[in-house]
């Protein structure tokens, strides 16, 4: 009962969507319906080979030091792997700066520049807030009233309120926090640790 009652809330992409019930998996599979959630949500952005043969996921917050400096890394391990496909799971943690910006990052997929948005925002010195998050999308070229109206859009609440569930769900304790198969890895660690646990996501 549990596990379906844990199944069926995340499945929920309203705006008010429940928080599931956390779940610890240390020691244990992840359940099948559960991993699909974190690995098939069309409402996630893809990098690496969207056909890969093994997926990580990374839930993490634009204002997370630590997230900033495992974003070589994360590149290294991509570029190594041409089956990797990686889900990017926005989780705003850190405030409102915080928010505003995975909301804005999200709504760069409008205009196709998700990637290169996501990668300055995270190589950004700065706090990221309202104003450096726009002076960003400007030098950029983006088009910053459009990108402001479609932060308002549905989907993106959906995104950030999904990550939200699923991190409350699964007791996340914070960014950046990497999840391949039914492992995962919080914090800031090397290329060669992230590419073991994808490789043992492959061997299971």
């Amino acid at each position: 009962m549990f596990q379906r009652r844990m199944i069926l809330t995340l499945a929920l992409t309203a705006p008010a969507m429940a928080i599931a019930p956390r779940l610890s998996w240390a020691g244990h599979s992840l359940p099948p319906e559960f991993r699909r959630q974190l690995e098939h949500d069309a409402n996630a952005p893809i990098f690496g080979n969207p056909d890969g043969d093994a997926t990580l996921i990374e839930f993490f917050d634009y204002n997370c030091q630590f997230c900033r400096a495992m974003m070589p890394v994360v590149d290294a391990v991509l570029g190594a792997d041409p089956g990797l496909r990686m889900v990017m799971r926005e989780w705003p943690v850190f405030g409102e700066g915080s928010v505003f910006a995975a909301r804005a990052a999200l709504a760069s997929r409008k205009q196709g520049r998700y990637a290169d948005f996501h990668r300055v925002l995270l190589s950004q010195k700065p706090r990221a807030e309202r104003a450096s998050v726009l002076r960003v999308a400007r030098s950029m070229g983006l088009d910053t009233q459009q990108l402001q109206r479609d932060m308002g859009g549905l989907e993106i609440a959906q995104h950030i309120q999904k990550s939200n569930a699923l991190a409350e769900a699964m007791g996340l304790v914070g960014t950046p926090t990497f999840i391949a198969g039914s492992d995962s890895r919080f914090g800031a660690i090397s290329s060669a640790k992230l590419a073991e646990l994808v490789a043992a996501a492959r061997r299971n």
